[in-house]
């Protein structure tokens, strides 16, 4: 399917991290989304019931960047990919990165990040 929906750089702070200061005090998290599913319908008839509201995905975005902190970001990554995948019912793929550009890393880098592919 080459049909798609992105969005990307759906931003806010989260407290998930291995490290008890990344959970005391925060930081940006980052996140990229492709939905994948078949937009011809919406395409043709100018519906929005034929297609996502990119808007309530960047909301359910937001609330699991926020939601219960987690260690790792795989798993972020995972819950975000989970909710997408149940809350929109037309999405066939979520592809899902999440960036966490202020990582506790003692070495000099832009971004850390990790992506995955769900299917329904």
């Amino acid at each position: 399917m080459n049909d798609q929906i992105i969005i990307s750089g759906i931003s806010a702070t989260g407290f998930h991290g291995v490290f008890p200061e990344e959970r005391r005090d925060g930081q940006s998290f980052i996140v990229d989304v492709i939905l994948k599913f078949d937009l011809a319908s919406a395409g043709t008839s100018d519906d929005l019931t034929k297609t996502v509201n990119y808007a309530t995905v960047a909301e359910a975005v937001v609330e699991e960047i926020t939601g219960e902190p987690v260690s790792l970001i795989e798993t972020l990554a995972t819950q975000i990919s989970n909710r997408l995948l149940t809350d929109f019912p037309l999405v066939v793929t979520v592809v899902v990165t999440v960036h966490k550009p202020s990582a506790p890393v003692d070495v000099k880098f832009t971004d850390i990040a990790v992506t995955i592919e769900r299917h329904r």
